[in-house]
C-alpha cells in the first residue's frame, strides 16, 4: 500500500513539473508575441495564430488551460498591452495595478 501511494504522490508531482514547464513556453510565446508587436506591429495576430494551430492548442492543454476561442482573445488582449510577462508577474506591477484600481475607486 505504501508503495502505491509513494507511485501516486511522485506522479502527481511529475505531472505538476510538466504542466509548470508547458507554461513556461506559454509565456516565452506571449514574451515573443509581444517583441513580434513592438517590432513588426502584428503580435496579436501571431499569438492568435499560434494558439488557434494544433501545436499551441497541444501546448495550451499541457499547461492545463483550455485552448478555447475566449483563451485566444485574452491572449491577443494580453500580447496588445505591450507587458512583458516577466513585469506583469511581478509583486511591483501588482501592487501598481491594485493601488491604480483604488484611486479609481476612490474618484468614482
Amino acid at each position: 500500500m505504501r508503495d502505491f501511494v509513494d507511485g501516486t504522490a511522485f506522479n502527481y508531482e511529475q505531472g505538476q513539473r510538466s504542466r509548470k514547464l508547458f507554461a513556461a513556453v506559454v509565456l516565452a510565446a506571449l514574451d515573443d508575441a509581444i517583441a513580434d508587436d513592438k517590432k513588426y506591429g502584428n503580435g496579436p495576430e501571431q499569438i492568435a495564430r499560434w494558439a488557434r494551430s494544433r501545436d499551441g492548442r497541444e501546448v495550451l492543454s499541457c499547461a492545463g488551460i483550455d485552448p478555447n476561442e475566449r483563451v485566444v482573445t485574452g491572449l491577443m488582449e494580453f500580447v496588445s498591452k505591450g507587458v512583458r510577462t516577466s513585469v506583469a508577474l511581478s509583486r511591483e506591477e501588482s501592487e501598481r495595478r491594485h493601488a491604480a484600481a483604488a484611486e479609481e475607486a476612490e474618484a468614482a
